[in-house]
């Protein structure tokens, strides 16, 4: 699977639009970003999905504590009517540092994640369902048939990437370097081993993040707000495998958290950007790419796609090429 991200801080039509030239582009995939402080994901997935005949379309990802679960899996099987079976379900925990400006603790992600895929397949053959967990539903169901939409687990860390590895249809790993995707695979194995199950059935995807343009400068500076997020949400093993400073990543995540974005942005080091991006002209991220298909099946090209999206959708396809 190639497919890309496209994030609602755009309007609509204009995602619309980008979503219609992936299609004619190739990509098997479109996928949308979820943060409260843009525009709706689910809105902008129905526009994408109407406008297009055969890219899959889903949240890339969507997190199960803004909104129900149970809702949340009527969310996606109204996208997968919409799209005439198109949807997948791209679910994870969600971004830590917006999760606080709405009073989440973001607790027990891991739990609340399989869950929630859990519930919503069960929902989707169409059961009845009573769940006291990290959430409640009580005879919960959905009064239209769904079909079988595909699940991808959010994952960076190790025992989330087991586990979607082990219990759902493919991994969305956040990385963007061989080296993350490398470890990221090893956990895609272990997984697999422990559920019995085949590794060739599983979608190991590098969620990877992109900035490409002409110019190889252009396209760092367009990555710094996306890194900034990556880099406040890593886990500390992983800043550590990239060495660098807990401390920073820490104030990265603070200001983000305070609404200061140009600040955080300002504070993201091109170590950051290297270790978190793959940022530069086509050919640089042919070679990038190629690098990470050593260890992943798929690839998501996800935000920022450099400083001007419609003109990155092209270049990223003339990548995809070479």
């Amino acid at each position: 699977m190639y497919a890309i991200e496209l994030t609602p801080e755009r309007p609509v039509p204009a995602l619309t639009d980008d979503a219609v030239a992936a299609e004619a582009a190739g990509f098997d995939a479109v996928f949308a970003a979820h943060h409260y402080n843009n525009r709706d994901q689910f809105m902008a997935l129905s526009s994408m999905a109407q406008a297009t005949e055969s890219i899959a379309v889903g949240p890339g990802i969507a997190n199960p504590y803004e909104t129900h679960p149970v809702t949340l899996a009527s969310r996606v099987a109204t996208l997968d009517e919409v799209s005439d079976g198109r949807a997948i379900f791209g679910v994870g925990p969600g971004d830590a540092s917006t999760l606080r400006n709405l009073g989440y603790d973001h607790d027990r992600p891991l739990r609340r994640v399989l869950e929630t895929f859990e519930v919503a397949r069960r929902l989707w053959r169409g059961e009845r369902v009573d769940h006291d967990g990290t959430f409640e539903a009580h005879d919960a169901g959905l009064n239209y048939e769904v079909g079988e939409i595909p699940v991808y687990v959010g994952a960076q860390g190790p025992h989330m990437t087991r586990m979607g590895a082990k219990r759902a249809d493919g991994v969305l790993y956040n990385g963007a370097h061989p080296k993350d995707l490398e470890w990221a695979e090893a956990q895609v194995e272990k997984g697999v081993e422990a559920g019995d199950g085949d590794r060739s059935a599983v979608d190991l995807a590098a969620y990877a993040s992109v900035s490409v343009a002409e110019e190889e400068s252009a396209a760092r500076d367009a990555a710094r707000m996306p890194v900034a997020f990556i880099t406040a949400g890593a886990p500390g093993p992983v800043l550590s495998r990239h060495g660098l400073d807990q401390e920073l990543a820490d104030a990265i995540g603070q200001s983000i958290s305070a609404g200061e974005f140009r600040e955080a942005g300002g504070q993201v080091s091109d170590a950051m950007i290297d270790a978190f991006c793959i940022a530069g002209t086509p050919e640089t991220v042919a070679e990038r790419t190629a690098a990470l298909l050593e260890y992943a099946d798929s690839v998501v090209f996800a935000s920022p796609l450099g400083p001007d999206v419609s003109e990155a959708i092209d270049l990223l396809a003339a990548a995809r090429q070479r």
